[in-house]
């Protein structure tokens, strides 16, 4: 019988090991440390930039098969649930793990709506900015500022505690999402109205005016919550990695979700459909595609939108958002921008070029020109985003919390600087040789 073990051989001192093959496919990085020239050698490390090869915790939250182009949380396929759930129930589902019934629905839809508010003084904090200030920048330092509101929440292993704080965050994050909105258009901050859904009332905080009672269009506030439940969580990408790797140096976690946040802020995460967008508009006109495409393969030209670091085939969210979109239009009118969209993807999909390198459009080639059509500005593409996944974030970290074998995060790393020097006084230094990766080359 074949054991689940892996066998090394170092050619360097002729010694054999045996590691441990667990979870099917998985060693212990640790295990290396054992391959040593002598018993001085620190031992052997794997170098893996980006951790594009490395696990760094077991979790049970979310499942992806990029190859097939599968997403489930908690074992549930993404389709079934965008099709019959809705976002608070998603977010019970992915902070709990299991779909509430209706009781528990009810006490959680209620603890949830219990805290949209926001301190005043939080209010004042935000007032504070200038009037152009990035809707993000102003997220990511009004939910940092919360820690000071909710001192307890530094009692993290208290488990009563973990639940209310998330609670507060994902009852919070959509008002100051919303506030930060209306504070860059120069309109009074409009209160949670909680007789609404969750995405109803996030849409009366950031477009109601003078109506008495806003109602939002049913369908736009379906798409929205299908969109959150899309963006509620995915594995461990850079903004989860940084969710876990602040919070494990045992910080509150409103610090941990204002990491996160700001993780997400960069254009290569929660920024990546305003790029879409940007490249759409470049564009101008379907019959300028075959262009942009030539510029691609010639490298002057980037494809946004098209692949994923993950998803080796169509990515399952980019499915459910074309779908969506074509419902916005409906209501709002057709996105000229998406006639682009659907030439730039059939002419992709149809050329080697790109179908042998699987690149499929991913989730923000739709996600920018739907959001777009719902009337909101680009700068408020990656907040959009950050609300929903406030749930995964948080589910994330007390996973985290809870687990026994995570410590702080302490990566290791490859030395290639200077060995031994000594210092000498400044008029016996030579002038400074500037090198490819001197510091000041760099900052």
């Amino acid at each position: 019988m074949a054991k689940e073990t892996l066998s090394i051989t170092d050619n360097r001192t002729g010694k054999q090991y045996e590691i441990p093959i667990e979870e099917g496919g998985v060693i212990r990085a640790a295990a290396l440390r054992d391959i040593k020239t002598s018993a001085e050698d620190f031992g052997l490390m794997s170098y893996d930039p980006a951790f594009t090869n490395t696990a760094s915790c077991r979790s049970r939250i979310t499942f992806i098969d990029g190859d097939k182009g599968i997403l489930r949380y908690r074992g549930y396929p993404i389709e079934e649930l965008a099709e019959k759930s809705n976002y608070i129930e998603v977010a019970y589902l992915i902070v709990k793990g299991e779909l509430p019934d209706r009781k528990h629905y009810a006490a959680w839809e209620s603890n949830i709506t219990t805290h949209t508010m926001i301190h005043e003084n939080v209010k004042k904090f935000m007032e504070g900015f200038r009037y152009d200030a990035h809707p993000m920048g102003m997220l990511v330092s009004t939910i940092g500022a919360l820690s000071t509101f909710y001192p307890e929440a530094a009692q993290i292993n208290d488990l009563e505690s973990r639940r209310l704080q998330t609670r507060r965050l994902i009852g919070k994050v959509p008002t100051l999402a919303a506030f930060a909105y209306r504070h860059t258009r120069g309109l009074p901050y409009v209160y949670p109205q909680n007789d609404l859904s969750y995405t109803g009332n996030f849409l009366s905080m950031l477009f109601r005016m003078a109506e008495r009672d806003y109602k939002p269009n049913p369908i736009l506030e379906r798409a929205l919550d299908v969109l959150f439940i899309l963006h509620a969580d995915h594995e461990q990408n850079c903004s989860a990695n940084a969710m876990r790797s602040v919070g494990s140096s045992q910080v509150d976690p409103y610090s941990a979700v204002a990491a996160a946040t700001a993780a997400l802020y960069g254009p290569l995460h929660g920024g990546a459909n305003e790029a879409v967008i940007r490249m759409l508009v470049e564009i101008g006109s379907p019959k300028n595609v075959p262009d942009f495409i030539k510029g691609v393969k010639e490298g002057k030209r980037r494809l946004m939108g098209f692949g994923h670091r993950v998803y080796k085939n169509y990515d399952p969210r980019a499915k459910i958002v074309k779908k969506i979109a074509y419902e916005v239009f409906d209501v709002t009118g057709r996105n000229p921008l998406i006639d682009i969209s659907l030439e730039l993807e059939r002419i992709a999909l149809e050329d080697d070029y790109f179908v042998s390198r699987k690149l499929y459009p991913n989730v923000d080639f739709y996600t920018g020109v739907t959001y777009q059509a719902m009337g909101f500005p680009m700068e408020m593409f990656p907040v959009l985003f950050a609300i929903p996944r406030t749930s995964g974030w948080m589910a994330q970290w007390a996973e985290m919390v809870r687990d026994p074998e995570q410590k702080i995060a302490r990566p290791r790393q490859v030395y290639i600087g200077e060995q031994t020097r000594h210092w000498t006084p400044i008029e016996h230094r030579p002038e400074p040789t500037m090198r490819e990766d001197a510091v000041s080359d760099q900052i």
